[in-house]
């Protein structure tokens, strides 16, 4: 392990107001050929998980009876590569699940291209009503609609719809497009405290001992997230200790392989909170909780008090984490977005492609980032809230983080030949409800810290909506 920071790590530990000379306790190492891309993707990867792991080792040092230096942080770039790409390396009884459905996809059209996302079943069912299509339409069909039409008429036609759909642009299409320049005009992400009528007083997290050093053990978070960049972050948190609960509505269907890539540590409820009896048990859960993360589209849940505002009074000292595609302001800040779609509107996909098409990420790397700066913000949090308490509000963006990596980070060098790694040392496999479980390992490391998560996940929506007590983690220490 080397300890020569990168540019990218000092950027985003800058932007979670981390303490600067922490920086020197973390080393990288391992090979370097995981992730290749013209863009600076590794590093990307390596710095959010580095300062996610920093993160970690500080909160662990705070609560380490009688006090102590903060861990070293080791950053493998060969686990990060495997982590970054955690569903693809996903086997259920040898079974691949499948990624992307046929109508989430590049299109021709009659003036560039266009992408979709069509995953879930109800994005598919607008995605064709809104181009006057049947339910039982195929790809042939779709590609002949969208070849007679223009990209963007597309996108706002779907996105009326309920839909998504992005159009190609370039960076600069991008740069003077109104979004994209409230995005370029905002940081990577923003940590605020927030108050109520009344002071919250600091948090005095226990003392912990043993072994591993678990900095989250005892918190309660519960988790309003969806694919994939909030569930990476709920992850990340469970494997440090906290018992993450994750709340889905019945009436939304999720993947049952998605959750088996990311509700490791987890346990999963069903609530409806339409419904009085679901919303007044979600109030219960939420009256104990440390932390909420949510990742609906912004103003989706508000009506259920979840705004800030209303947070700070009815539930003080609570961390609200918000992770969303587009961030909280100019035209699209409404709008539902995925990694796939923000790599086109951003000039990522042209960035990464070809003269004759589009390219992409060679990870759904602006999730996975997002998802450990967002892990990484929620346990500065709770640092800051060790010594000075208080309510805090932490909010990312998929579109903030492509904006990062296209003019924050230093360019990928080329100096030199990459190594090849083997992501095999960084796959783990256990049991579960679903049979034998092939997965990535968690990549952020302290010295003490956990190995693994403590349990797998479970079947979507099968456990009891009450905060329980999280085992210990499985799996040694680093």
């Amino acid at each position: 392990m080397t300890h020569v920071q990168s540019s990218g790590t000092e950027q985003a530990w800058a932007a979670l107001g981390g303490d600067p000379t922490l920086l020197g306790r973390i080393g990288f190492g391992g090979p370097t050929g995981a992730l290749p891309a013209r863009l600076p993707v590794l590093e990307l990867a390596r710095s959010t998980v580095a300062v996610c792991s920093l993160a970690a080792a500080e909160l662990a040092a705070r609560r380490v009876r009688g006090g102590g230096p903060v861990p070293q942080v080791r950053v493998d770039d060969g686990a990060v590569g495997t982590a970054f790409l955690s569903e693809r390396h996903l086997r259920i009884d040898g079974r691949a699940p499948t990624t992307f459905a046929p109508l989430s996809r590049f299109w021709r059209t009659a003036d560039g291209w266009v992408r979709t996302h069509a995953n879930y079943p109800h994005h598919r069912a607008r995605l064709l009503t809104a181009l006057g299509l049947p339910d039982d339409t195929g790809v042939d069909t779709v590609a002949a609609v969208l070849a007679e039409r223009r990209s963007v008429e597309i996108e706002e036609t779907v996105y009326a719809a309920g839909g998504l759909a992005v159009a190609l642009r370039t960076p600069e299409e991008w740069a003077a497009h109104e979004q994209g320049a409230a995005i370029a005009a905002r940081p990577l992400l923003t940590l605020e405290r927030t108050e109520g009528p009344e002071p919250v007083t600091p948090r005095r997290l226990s003392p912990r001992s043993g072994s591993p050093l678990l900095p989250a053990a005892g918190l309660r978070v519960l988790d309003l997230t969806r694919v994939l960049a909030g569930p990476v972050a709920t992850r990340t948190l469970a494997l440090l200790g906290a018992d993450v609960l994750r709340i889905d509505a019945p009436q939304l269907p999720e993947s049952q392989d998605a959750h088996n890539d990311t509700g490791f540590g987890k346990r999963s409820v069903s609530l409806d909170l339409h419904d009085r009896a679901g919303r007044a048990t979600f109030e219960e859960l939420l009256a104990d909780a440390d932390v909420l993360v949510t990742g609906y589209r912004p103003g989706a849940l508000e009506a259920y008090g979840l705004a800030p505002e209303a947070l700070a009074v009815r539930r003080p000292g609570l961390v609200l984490a918000q992770v969303s595609a587009w961030g909280r302001y100019g035209p699209w800040h409404e709008r539902r977005g995925f990694d796939s779609l923000v790599q086109v509107a951003t000039g990522v996909a042209t960035l990464e492609g070809s003269a004759g098409a589009p390219g992409a990420l060679p990870a759904q790397a602006l999730d996975h980032g997002t998802g450990y700066l967002l892990a990484a913000g929620v346990l500065r949090a709770l640092s800051e809230q060790h010594d000075d308490g208080g309510s805090r509000l932490l909010r990312l963006a998929l579109g903030q983080t492509a904006h990062w990596l296209c003019n924050g980070l230093p360019e990928q060098s080329a100096d030199g030949a990459a190594e090849m790694y083997d992501p095999e040392k960084h796959l783990g496999a256990t049991g579960s409800a679903m049979g034998r479980l092939r997965y990535a390992l968690p990549p952020v490391s302290f010295a003490g810290g956990p190995a693994d998560w403590s349990r797998p996940p479970g079947l979507l929506g099968a456990d009891s909506p009450v905060w329980g007590v999280t085992a210990a983690a499985t799996g040694g220490t680093r």
